[in-house]
């Protein structure tokens, strides 16, 4: 099996999406939740100079918010989540299959703790 690194520098940083990732995450765009816009407000300063994607499409999947450079993923989770932990286990896996890092937070951390949850990410930046 090939390193996570080799994988994604063969695979690009959209690890083969599929056209149809690509326009169902240009639909999530105009749709963002009230917390994916808090954070993008953030994000999209490019904090210590990172510059951040959002509806990030990758493989079969869509990323909330991703940054090629820090290779590092953030998805905000809300109640649909607990219900898909399997699907988000095994999400994971792929995800640091490719040597990314993957850090979640709850829709709720987002509107009671928003500092902590930009505390949080300036460490992993």
């Amino acid at each position: 099996m090939k390193k996570p690194k080799d994988l994604l520098k063969e695979e690009g940083m959209h690890a083969g999406a599929p056209a149809d990732k690509f326009e169902f995450a240009r639909l999530l765009r105009k749709l963002e939740t009230p917390q994916e816009q808090k954070l993008w407000n953030f994000l999209r300063t490019k904090p210590k100079g990172i510059k951040f994607r959002r509806q990030h499409p990758f493989k079969d999947y869509i990323f909330d918010f991703y940054c090629h450079k820090a290779k590092l993923v953030i998805e905000l989770d809300g109640h649909q989540h607990k219900s898909n932990q399997q699907y988000d286990k095994d999400r994971t896996e792929v995800i640091e299959d490719y040597g990314l890092r993957i850090i979640r937070f709850e829709n709720r951390e987002v509107d009671d703790n928003f500092e902590i949850v930009i505390n949080k990410l300036m460490k992993y930046i």
